[in-house]
Formats: structure tokens, sequence, C-alpha cells
């Protein structure tokens, strides 16, 4: 049974109580890690982590030959013999040292992508999860050991995956407790919205999009669904795509849409990275409401986009006239600048728009006789409205 975030948290708490050893089996970028070092968090433990996938046979316990003459066995019959002795790895070392500083706090030692690792690898780390020790270093009672492994087609449930995995042992199966991490869509938007220094841990259009398309936080690519994508949504994945739009917000690059789209797409897979990209254009078609009023840029930048995005611009502007009010002469000379670089039928399909808003005109007309860009304005669209046929005014 595959459990949400919370419910793996504390199925992960209950196994190490028992004195078991968990496995954490999800696919990739779908918390694992995060759910490991929210885990320390909350036990006020220490935690290391090694990447088995980044580890080669020896990485972890090197033999080292004698170093003086006191390493040797002298026997009466067989001659002289190496006591050889082992040398451990930093990762290691730096865990015994802690746990003889701090004998009273718990340490996990976290083995992530452990069925990424090769066989010879596996069987090395074997002892340390079935026996607690690995050559003549014994793991001190304080160390907790928690695996995380991608799913392997020999696993119930994930008989489509197609990870480069190694399956394990059957031997470390039986001696570990099987957790399996699915995506969880409430409780990842719970820790997306969290204000980190004053602002949202994720970018708001990530965490809207995600609230209207749940389904999209994590797809999992079938035979029978977007096989043609090499790339799927991941929460890892949408955790960069909030990291580009901020950066794509910094350098003021929402209007260049080949640039968000092939973004989206590297980091979501053509199916959902194409939807999200739309959506982003619909929503920061290339200029902020503040940015086409106050930019002095902002005009050519305008004429550079698509007549959707032009259009989508202005709806922003009329969406926000209690900020921007048009009856303010510089607002309306902008507006009227923006308006004159759209289309015909973009044109007129504002004006039609506007004519929709309450009393906009009426006010326009009372402000023209003594804001002159409110004036042209009004003039532009009345001569909008004679082109269209029809406009109420």
């Amino acid at each position: 049974m595959a459990l949400t975030y919370q419910a793996c948290l504390q199925a992960t708490n209950v196994v190490l109580a028992s004195g078991s050893v968990p496995t954490i089996v999800g696919e990739a970028g779908i918390g694992k890690s995060a759910l490991i070092a929210d885990l320390a968090q909350q036990r006020h433990a220490k935690l290391f982590t090694t990447v088995v996938s980044l580890v080669e046979k020896g990485d972890l316990v090197i033999p080292v030959p004698p170093l003086t003459s006191d390493s040797f066995v002298q026997t009466a019959q067989y001659g002289s013999l190496a006591d050889v002795q082992f040398g451990y790895s930093h990762t290691l070392v730096a865990m015994i040292r802690y746990a003889e500083a701090h004998p009273d706090q718990e340490i996990i030692w976290f083995l992530d992508e452990f069925n990424r690792g090769t066989q010879a690898v596996q069987s090395e780390l074997m002892n340390l999860v079935l026996q607690r020790q690995i050559n003549t270093l014994t793991l001190p009672d304080q160390v907790h050991l928690i695996l995380a492994e991608n799913p392997d087609a020999t696993m119930a449930g994930f008989e489509q995956s197609h990870y480069g995995v190694t399956p394990g042992d059957a031997a470390i199966a039986d001696r570990t407790t099987r957790l399996v991490l699915t995506a969880d869509a409430e409780t990842w938007l719970a820790w997306a919205t969290q204000p980190v220094a004053g602002h949202p841990r994720i970018n708001p259009l990530v965490t809207t999009y995600l609230g209207e398309n749940p389904a999209d936080l994590h797809v999992v690519a079938t035979s029978d669904a977007m096989a043609d994508d090499d790339l799927q949504p991941t929460p890892r994945a949408w955790e960069r795509v909030s990291q580009a739009l901020n950066e794509l917000e910094r350098q003021r690059l929402f209007n260049q849409t080949a640039v968000v789209t092939a973004i989206m797409q590297g980091n979501l897979g053509m199916t959902v990275g194409t939807a999200f990209a739309g959506y982003v254009q619909e929503q920061r078609p290339g200029l902020t409401v503040t940015q086409a009023y106050q930019d002095e840029a902002a005009p050519e930048i305008f004429k550079t986009l698509a007549p959707a995005q032009q259009q989508q611009i202005l709806r922003l502007c009329l969406a926000d006239l209690s900020d921007w009010p048009l009856t303010t002469g510089n607002n309306a000379q902008r507006f009227g600048t923006l308006l004159a670089s759209c289309p015909a039928d973009g044109q007129f399909a504002i004006a039609q728009e506007m004519a929709d808003v309450p009393d906009l005109f009426e006010h326009l007309a009372t402000a023209a006789a003594s804001a002159p860009g409110v004036a042209t304005l009004y003039q532009q669209l009345t001569a909008i409205g004679q082109r269209g046929s029809q406009i109420e005014v």
C-alpha cells in the first residue's frame, strides 16, 4: 500500500522504534530525501547521508598494509603473517567521532539510492544492515539505518518501472521494512505555500496551477500514458521550475515565449511542460501591470509579444483599475500607446471588454475635460468603435 508523505513519516517512526530498518521506496524526485531530513529534525537526530549510487567497491572500507613491525604476527612454522588493518571512509569516521562526542543523541545514517549501487557495493553494505557491522567496525547503538530505493520491475505495483537499478538481495528485503511513498498534492501544496523569509517557499504560479491540476504534481509514464515523454513532472522538478520562474522574473524574460516553454518542457516533459508554459503566459504574459505602466521600455517590449499576450496584459490592466485608474492622464496615455500596438481585431476586443466595465466610459468622458491623456484615449476608443461598427459609450 502506498503512503502519503505524512503517513510515511509516521510509519518510518514506528519502524525505527520497533528496532527494524525501514526502506523507503518511491519514484525519483518524489521527496524521499526530504522525508528523511524532516524525520531527523523531528527526532532531533544527527543525519549522515551516503548516496550509494556514487559509491564504488572499497570506498567505505579499504584494506591498508601493516605500518609497523607490531602489525606482523610471527609463527613457528608458517612464517610471518601480516595482520591487515582497515581504513574507513570519512562518513564512517565522522559518524563514530560524533557518536563518541554525543553518546545520548540519536544518529540516522541514510543510505540513499541503495539499489542503484552495484551488486558488489550492496554486498559490502549488507553486513551493516544485517549485523550492524562492517569488517572490524561495529555501529554504535544510537545509529539508525534507513534505506531509500527507486522501484524496480520485481516489486509489486511497479511492473512498468524502468529505472537502472540492481534488485536487492533477498536477505536485505527480508530484514528491512518496505514503505512505499507516493506523491500527495495536498501535503506538498501545504509545504510549498509556507512562507520562508517573507516569501512563499514555491512560486505562486506553481502552487496555483497545481491547486487546479493536482494530478500534474507527479506523473508516472506507462506504455499507455504519455509514452512520448522521456521526462515527467515530479515534486523535485516543480521545485526547479519555481526557481526558474523566479529567475525569469528577475531577468524580465517572461516575454520570451520560446525560452519559457523550453525551460518548462525541460523540467516537466512535453505534455505537462507545454500546458504549464501556456498557463504561465496567461498569468504572466510578458509584462506585469506595474511594468506596463511604469517601465520606459514597456511599449517596445509590448510590440514583440504575440497578440494573445498583448490582450492578456491589457486585460490585467483593466482588472487592476483600482490601483491604476485610466482617469489619470499618464495611465491613460500609456494604456492608449499599448492598445495602439495591438492588431485591429485585438483593439476592438479590448474596447468591447472596456464597455462592459460599469461606468468606465462615463468616467473617461468626465476626466477627458481636464486630462489630455484621458482625452486622447477616449478619442482612440471612439475611433475603434466606429471601425468596429458598434461600441456602447
